[in-house]
């Protein structure tokens, strides 16, 4: 099964190397653009991006998915990418980006999203969640 994965922290890289794991054929990685971070300010590749690069898959970094929003080549270089490599799934995990509808409609099969917590009763900020648990 074609699988294309799209997220960004270590949560991500640890539901793609389930993936990896359990047999199935990576074809294509979406993960946030890297960023600034330490003392330095260094450019930071994601831990999914990390993961990625060890095993050769390809990444798309775009900095949106909207083909009519602020960054369209972006957009439609992450669309050429997805739609040449024929997914029969995506599996999302954390990415950062909302899905634009053409995303969703790309795989064969459709789209998998998995989330760290119990949804929708354990959504949002995890302090906030804690907070509102009786005593």
């Amino acid at each position: 099964m074609r699988v294309a994965f799209a997220g960004t922290p270590e949560f991500a890289r640890v539901a793609l190397e389930a993936l990896h794991g359990a047999g199935f054929e990576i074809v294509l990685i979406l993960t946030q653009p890297d960023r600034p971070a330490g003392r330095g300010m260094k450019l930071q590749a994601s831990p999914v991006k990390q993961f990625a690069t060890q095993h050769g898959w390809p990444v798309a970094q775009p900095r949106s998915l909207r083909l009519d929003g602020k960054y369209p080549d972006d957009a439609a270089t992450a669309r050429d990418a997805i739609l040449d490599v024929r997914l029969d799934v995506m599996v999302v995990a954390a990415y950062g980006l909302i899905l634009p509808q053409w995303v969703l409609d790309a795989p064969r099969l459709g789209c998998l999203n998995i989330h760290a917590s119990l949804l929708p009763r354990q959504r949002g900020n995890k302090l906030a969640w804690m907070l509102r648990q009786p005593s």
